[in-house]
């Protein structure tokens, strides 16, 4: 499969950091946007970069400080002395790959311009509405270590990013490879998916298979966060104040069916809903003051979600394949 290809590729120059990877071309597929969290150095910029070399898109990174203003981001009209007119010059989100380096040190007023062109694709400028290219990810990395001079992402701006995925250091022999690598020259990457063909797979996962009873699932999961008490879960209803929102179901739905596309099917398993519901749930928890003062963290509360509310028995000859 030429997305195969494309993972393949990419781990030339990234060693480890699989889930970040998939994720990351998960929401590709499935048209979302990522949060990445994790300390500095983590190949994060790397990752991205190098998926737009493969995919042949192109690629903007913007650092986020907090004299950030929000025409830096989008783009603002310029006046033209010798035409006695205003010009648009659009900025740096128009690209096809996105990375908001560490989104929380930029101020509202920033976070809300990016907020736009996240959830409808375009920018206003002016009197003027700008498209973004197509397809468009936004990459944002938040640094978990540091709190000075930062601007929290609210809640509102959470919702928006379809996955966040929490990255850690690389084992022994991942980082033997990353310092190995170092030593000689980076190679230089192919391209072996065109935006053309990115664009058909987005299509693809349109038309994968959901049994209604893992969306009825992903519904209760999402229910059994707002109102633990309710599935047998009094133990978690003091660490809760709000659970996760209409999107996250959405989220867990729309990410599954890209999953099953990653793997190579044209219908989901119960894996594939299991294997994101973190990744789509624990930015849209909002824990409260008796969790943080415990440290008890919103991937411990989804686990005791998944142990109650488990998973249905579908029946696989329901599925296309099958049929067919």
């Amino acid at each position: 499969m030429r997305l195969e290809e494309a993972l393949f590729e990419v781990r030339r120059v990234i060693a480890g950091q699989e889930g970040m990877l998939e994720r990351m071309l998960v929401c590709l597929l499935a048209g979302g946007h990522l949060l990445i969290e994790g300390v500095p150095g983590l190949a994060k910029t790397l990752a991205i970069k190098s998926t737009a070399a493969v995919l042949g898109g192109s690629f903007s990174r913007v650092q986020f400080t907090p004299d950030l203003v929000p025409s830096d981001l989008v783009g603002t009209r310029i006046f033209r002395p010798d035409r006695h007119e205003f010009e648009t010059e659009l900025g740096p989100v128009f690209c096809n790959f996105l990375l908001a380096d560490e989104i929380n040190r930029a101020p509202a007023k920033v976070q809300s311009a990016l907020l736009e062109v996240m959830q409808e694709r375009q920018v206003t400028i002016g009197h003027a509405s700008h498209r973004v290219p197509d397809p468009f990810l936004v990459l944002a990395t938040q640094n978990p270590i540091e709190s000075e001079g930062t601007y929290p992402l609210p809640e509102a701006q959470v919702d928006r990013f379809m996955l966040k995925v929490l990255v850690d250091y690389p084992s022994h022999d991942e980082e033997l490879t990353v310092v190995s690598r170092s030593l000689g020259p980076a190679p230089v990457l192919g391209q072996v998916l065109s935006l053309e063909a990115l664009r058909g797979l987005q299509g693809l996962v349109g038309r994968v298979f959901v049994d209604p009873a893992l969306v009825s699932w992903a519904v209760d999961l999402a229910s059994a966060t707002r109102r633990p008490a309710e599935f047998g879960l009094a133990g978690v209803a003091p660490y809760v104040s709000y659970g996760a929102s209409p999107r996250g179901p959405i989220s867990v739905i729309a990410a599954a069916r890209a999953l099953a596309v990653l793997r190579g099917r044209d219908y989901v398993l119960p894996g594939d809903v299991e294997a994101v519901v973190r990744d789509a749930f624990r930015h849209r928890l909002v824990l409260s003051y008796q969790a943080l003062a415990e440290e008890v963290s919103a991937d411990w509360v989804l686990g005791e979600v998944l142990g109650v509310v488990r998973a249905p028995e579908i029946d696989l000859g329901r599925t296309p394949a099958a049929a067919a």
